[in-house]
């Protein structure tokens, strides 16, 4: 089995794509970028590199024998002006910056790319490590209501609008009724923002309504950036009074599956996989 080399960002996506890739058996080789990667992943052989390092980035990788190399956690848009890039760096800048211009999608697609171009394959998470993925139907014990149901088909057409446009991955429907989208605040500060909204449009702890949906964008690279909830979404999804959560089924992860479950059993908050044909 060939050497799987993670370049690690933010979150606890990284940790559990490592924990899952370890357990069946591959040897992982972690990049962290800077200082973004979790504690947790100290305990795999592991080196921290910037962004502009990519000849030490590729060497390390060759090194540990990595033939595949996965993308994973939050990193955000590198500030280009701050970076010291190497002489490997500097001869793919050109490439890279006239990617950055045409979005976040295209900026990855670069990496991948450059990567592949040096002779490594790049895999998703769902290759990497599966067990990850949502799979259709309720994950938990409880299911969405009928209402439920029409809020995540009105939030799926608008998801699926947002994506084609590289806006973001991620709306709140309530009752019809479009409460908030995500653009380049990410999901957690999205949430975030239907606290401030009236109740009178909104769940409350006392009457939970509305749904977060998310779906990969159409424009999106699976092998890059695929919608992830964990327990903080569940958690976040509470404190704002919503009913449920609604994620496309077979491109989207549950991080720490049993502590999301718990959580969402408990609080009677529904998780559900939708089909990417829905």
């Amino acid at each position: 089995m060939t050497g799987l080399g993670i370049i690690a960002g933010g979150g606890e996506l990284p940790v559990a794509v490592a924990q899952s890739a370890s357990e069946s058996g591959r040897s992982i080789f972690i990049l962290s970028l800077n200082d973004l990667a979790d504690d947790r992943l100290a305990k795999f052989p592991h080196e921290k590199a910037s962004p502009g390092e990519a000849g030490r980035i590729l060497s390390l990788f060759r090194q540990h024998g990595c033939s595949d190399i996965v993308l994973v956690g939050k990193v955000a848009r590198p500030k280009w002006n701050e970076l010291k890039f190497d002489a490997t760096a500097v001869r793919k800048l050109p490439k890279v910056m006239s990617a950055a211009l045409k979005g976040d999608d295209a900026l990855l697609r670069s990496f991948v790319d450059i990567l592949e171009g040096e002779g490594f394959r790049v895999v998703g998470v769902a290759e990497a490590a599966p067990g990850l993925l949502a799979p259709v139907g309720a994950v938990g014990k409880h299911r969405p209501s009928p209402r439920d149901e029409a809020d995540i088909k009105r939030g799926i057409e608008v998801v699926r609008t947002l994506g084609a446009c590289d806006v973001g991955q991620a709306v709140v429907v309530c009752e019809g009724l479009v409460l908030a989208v995500e653009a380049a605040e990410g999901t957690d500060a999205m949430i975030a923002r239907i606290a401030g909204l009236s109740e009178t449009i909104r769940g409350t702890a006392e009457k939970p309504r509305g749904v977060l949906i998310k779906a990969r964008k159409s424009t999106q690279d699976g092998r890059t950036d695929l919608p992830v909830v964990g327990p903080d979404t569940v958690k976040n999804v509470l404190a704002v009074g919503l009913a449920g959560i609604a994620v496309e089924a077979g491109s989207s992860l549950v991080v720490n599956r049993q502590a999301v479950v718990e959580r969402a059993d408990g609080a009677g908050l529904f998780l559900f996989g939708f089909s990417p044909t829905a």
